[in-house]
């Protein structure tokens, strides 16, 4: 039996890729053994020589530091998706403002670790938005935010559970900044709500692959990710794929 094509993941994909990779290996034959976590670490292990054939990033940089250290045969944009905040509905009714939320001293605030995971990397440039447009508001609210999860020594979320209503859940904080394609699984989650973040603030967050080695297995699994196929899991679970393709 052939080793399994080894796949490292932003954990925020695995919505759309658990299915990606099932729908693949049942087209090509090609086995592929996921691995999803905070991508800055998984990068962290690459660059320590760990066996990866391809690297789906949550953001461009890790990617790009694997090519400029020659681990990286190549990399490509492949999707896109922005930040929201999640809360308990007792917390906020339909129509509640997000900035009015983030100012609020009474509610605690929980993000992703920055440096380790893309997702606090995107918090932090949010907050710098805010304080660009707001002078004092952006910092005020930066010194309220508190990493939970995605760091070395943060919590760890139990498997199958969402972070931001499993935080709410267990009380661990009252707002938490995150991605917004989690919206639409939120939905099933009793007692939260999601808010969104209008773009002028909310940061673009752009999604990167970078494969590892020259083998066909992962060219064809690449090339099943920016495939109009590929792309339909993406979009189902509310990311959205590069403009003009």
């Amino acid at each position: 039996m052939s080793v399994p094509l080894r796949l490292f993941a932003a954990g925020s994909l695995r919505p759309a890729f658990t299915p990606l990779c099932r729908a693949f290996t049942a087209q090509s034959g090609i086995a592929v053994s996921a691995e999803f976590g905070p991508a800055g670490l998984l990068r962290e292990r690459i660059e320590r020589g760990e066996a990866c054939s391809l690297f789906a990033s949550a953001n461009v940089a890790h990617p790009q530091a694997l090519l400029s250290a020659g681990l990286a045969a190549g990399t490509r944009t492949f999707a896109f998706n922005r930040l929201n905040l999640t809360l308990r509905r007792a917390v906020c009714g339909e129509g509640a403002d997000w900035l009015a939320l983030l100012t609020d001293a009474s509610l605690r605030i929980g993000t992703s670790t920055p440096g380790c995971d893309p997702s606090g990397d995107y918090t932090l440039q949010l907050f710098d938005n805010i304080e660009r447009r707001h002078p004092g508001v952006g910092r005020a609210i930066a010194a309220r935010a508190v990493p939970l999860v995605g760091g070395r020594d943060t919590v760890t979320i139990p498997r199958g559970e969402l972070a931001s209503a499993w935080l709410l859940r267990e009380g661990l904080t009252d707002l938490f900044i995150g991605y917004a394609h989690y919206a639409t699984l939120l939905r099933d989650e009793d007692g939260c709500r999601t808010v969104a973040i209008p773009e002028p603030f909310s940061p673009r967050c752009e999604y990167r692959l970078a494969w590892l080695d020259d083998a066909p297995q992962t060219a064809a699994l690449a090339d099943y990710i920016l495939s109009a196929r590929g792309r339909s899991f993406l979009q189902q679970a509310g990311l959205s794929a590069p403009e003009g393709e």
